[in-house]
């Protein structure tokens, strides 16, 4: 479950006392990871997948709460704004439109009095944090344009230009800054809390960046664009049996060449900054390192797409060498050649195994648990990008529904959710990840996302910790220790 998707009468999840009551929820049920989304500043059709910058915090994030309690903020200031109607439904626009006015009262009463370690926090993450705040002040500046939408000297990033801008807005930077400091401020403090308690973070890193974004802008040398800093061509998937047009991404795509000469330190320091943020690092479209596919710049599908090599196991042994063995998921799915499955096996990293994708009446489908050739791999019984368990099932053909009832044991189509969970902790992989929302049997409203679509995706929230009720947390944690997933009692905390 998402951060977005916690509870709490402020529009959107945060890392408030609903985040600590989860970790709660999840250690009585005894379970020992929590995974969530990218934790990035979302951009243009509000995907955490789609982000303003690799290392920043998602500023709708931060509990207005907890900067009450610091005296940065009146709770007037904050509690009686529109957040939303809907409790179970993010309306992106509001919390667009409210938060920085609340941010930015926080702030003019930080700069009065700046909290003990904003200096040292400033110097540690110099390498980004001073030009994601100048990225975000001249974007607000320009009333939220896209960087290739701003004027000439500013678009290309020129010296002169860029140390006026610096000038200009030394204050609006001084307030991006300052929101990060508050960001990572409370995870840090959140994330202590689930270690203590036996409970690691599962991250997440999209493969690319976001056009849109400060890497783009201020670093187009790793990036593959002509001389005006436009893409000659993007990232996306080719056409299959879920897509007969594909998806087009559109972000753009890597100067592998590049950065092999520098040996992979861009993409080494970008993973050893996911891991200041979380305890193990899903790494999105992996396969993509072994090749990716290309689409023309401008083109309305990914049909007319080509694969490219790219780097392969180069990275992986450079990252290795620098930040030693690091716990990194893959996600490995879609279309893999034998030439990527050489790359995960070389790589040595646990792959995903999704049981939405097992049941298509053929027994040598490798996603159906007897056919898991190692325990070095994840189970999931869906991930953000699937239907819920329950929505699946009536999405579902009468053959797929009868195959999935006979392989779990079941007899009724309302018994498939909860076998589904069972099978998947039952499963060999070593750890076993479930949605919320499967656990609590809901329908195809509290689907996440829905790939290749824009507009009502990454909304769902759960609106109390009502209905996650003390039989349902009895029920996870008797299925967890029956299949020995349970943490063990000399668990070492981090």
């Amino acid at each position: 479950m998402h951060i977005s998707s916690l509870p709490n009468d402020y529009g959107i999840g945060k890392m408030g006392r609903e985040a600590y009551e989860f970790i709660d929820l999840l250690e009585k049920a005894g379970q020992s990871c929590w995974q969530i989304l990218p934790v990035s500043p979302t951009s243009y059709g509000d995907s955490p997948y789609q982000s303003f910058s690799i290392h920043a915090g998602n500023p709708y994030f931060i509990d207005l709460e907890t900067l009450e309690q610091e005296g940065l903020l009146e709770a007037d200031e904050y509690k009686k704004l529109d957040w939303g109607e809907d409790k179970e439904r993010v309306d992106y626009g509001l919390i667009y439109e409210n938060i920085f006015k609340v941010l930015k009262l926080a702030h003019k009463r930080f700069r009065k009095s700046p909290a003990k370690g904003y200096a040292k926090f400033a110097i540690e993450n110099k390498d980004w944090l001073y030009q994601y705040g100048l990225f975000m002040a001249l974007k607000f500046a320009h009333e939220g344009k896209a960087w290739y939408e701003w004027e000439e000297p500013l678009r290309m990033h020129k010296g002169k230009a860029v140390k006026q801008a610096v000038k200009k807005y030394s204050n609006d930077i001084d307030f991006w800054c300052f929101v990060q400091f508050e960001y990572f401020r409370q995870w840090k403090k959140l994330k202590k809390y689930a270690n203590e308690r036996g409970i690691k973070i599962i991250g997440d890193i999209p493969i690319y960046c976001a056009y849109d974004s400060v890497e783009v802008w201020a670093q187009p040398e790793y990036f593959y664009l002509d001389k005006n800093k436009k893409p000659i061509e993007v990232a996306g998937c080719p056409p299959d049996v879920f897509s007969e047009d594909g998806q087009l991404w559109g972000n753009p795509l890597y100067r592998w060449d590049y950065m092999a000469r520098e040996k992979y330190a861009w993409w080494t320091e970008r993973i050893s900054s996911a891991f200041k943020i979380y305890d193990t690092v899903r790494i999105d479209h992996f396969r993509g390192f072994e090749s990716y596919y290309c689409i023309p710049y401008g083109a309305k599908n990914a049909r007319k797409g080509q694969w490219r090599k790219g780097p392969d196991m180069k990275l992986f042994k450079e990252v290795n060498k620098k930040l030693g063995e690091l716990d990194i998921i893959a996600e490995d799915l879609g279309f893999l050649t034998k030439k990527v499955v050489k790359m995960l096996d070389a790589a040595g990293y646990p792959g995903m195994k999704i049981l939405e994708f097992a049941f298509d009446s053929d027994p040598d489908n490798g996603y159906l648990p007897h056919n898991y050739k190692s325990s070095n791999s994840i189970c999931y019984t869906g991930t953000h990008d699937n239907e819920t368990i329950v929505g699946w099932v009536k999405a579902s053909d009468e053959k797929t529904l009868e195959y999935c009832k006979k392989y779990l044991g079941v007899e009724k189509d309302s018994e498939i959710p909860w076998a589904m969970i069972r099978l998947c902790w039952a499963s060999v992989c070593d750890t076993a990840i479930v949605q919320l929302q499967d656990l609590l049997e809901l329908g195809s409203s509290a689907r996440m996302n829905t790939p290749s679509t824009v507009g009502e995706n990454w909304r769902w929230r759960l609106d109390s910790f009502d209905s996650v009720s003390d039989e349902l947390i009895k029920k996870l944690a008797e299925l967890t220790e029956i299949y020995g997933r349970a943490p063990k009692k000399d668990l070492k905390k981090n």
